[in-house]
């Protein structure tokens, strides 16, 4: 009788582990899909060092609630929010310090919710002029279209996003914004929910003809703190390119996520 319950106390671990596993592959695969049908609150932290002429150093911890809502049988609207918390020294002036946060990027992306091949969605992208600090705010309304598209295989989550941005309102003596941000990315995770990746940031400015682009490649993992499923990665920022006395040497990035599985 006791081998009997042993060997039921077995079998049950062994399905709960594979059902853990199961659950944080199936996370893991809706986290590198950006549209998700999935509530999710991730905390992305960007530390940079080396900046520009002064040797600055920058801080951001982008806050970025995911909320999708269903608007029909066919269609999700996906709606993201992208919100800069900004520390930074020795940036503007040698021996400066800004600090507050910077002007908000509210996206809606509607997308079918039974995509087979390719996944995507399209929408409007808004700048929000809510920056506490003449330094980390265009004072600038801007809207414009956004777009994204993947593709998920065996593993693997390949795709890209984009939007443009020009403004329309704001402050006369600040300058008209004409910005594209492109952001391909790729990520393969496997069964236990870890994975590994990397995206591209490109940033255009139309108007002053300037770029800036980064490489970030992350390994990342799902797991439980308590009840609360969270996903954790880390990786380097590598900034390949940047206007003049704006590059940085190095950086990393860090994210949470925490994770809201209906």
């Amino acid at each position: 009788m006791k081998k009997i319950f042993l060997f039921l106390a077995l079998v049950s671990i062994s399905i709960f582990q594979v059902q853990a596993q199961d659950d944080a592959a199936e996370l893991a695969k809706k986290l590198a899909n950006p549209i998700a049908s999935l509530i999710s609150l991730p905390f992305q932290i960007n530390t940079d060092y080396g900046i520009g002429n002064f040797n600055g150093t920058r801080n951001t911890v982008n806050i970025q609630p995911v909320i999708p809502i269903s608007v029909g049988k066919n269609l999700n609207m996906i709606t993201r929010v992208v919100l800069p918390v900004i520390t930074q020294y020795n940036v503007t002036k040698e021996g400066s310090k800004q600090s507050g946060i910077g002007d908000a990027v509210m996206s809606a992306f509607f997308s079918p919710k039974n995509s087979e091949k390719i996944t995507w969605g399209v929408g409007p992208a808004f700048l929000l002029p809510i920056g506490s600090n003449d330094f980390l705010t265009g004072k600038k309304f801007g809207m414009g279209p956004t777009a994204v598209a993947l593709k998920q295989f065996n593993g693997w989550t390949v795709g890209g996003l984009i939007n443009q941005i020009w403004s329309v309102a704001g402050a006369e003596e600040r300058p008209d914004i004409s910005q594209m941000l492109v952001q391909p990315f790729i990520t393969y995770n496997w069964k236990s929910g870890a994975g590994i990746g990397a995206n591209m940031e490109w940033t255009q400015n139309w108007k002053a003809s300037t770029s800036t682009l980064w490489f970030n490649p992350n390994i990342s993992a799902v797991t439980s703190l308590g009840k609360q499923k969270t996903q954790f990665s880390v990786g380097p920022r590598i900034n390949l390119a940047a206007p003049d006395g704006g590059k940085a040497d190095w950086g990393w990035r860090a994210v949470v996520i925490f994770l809201f599985p209906k």
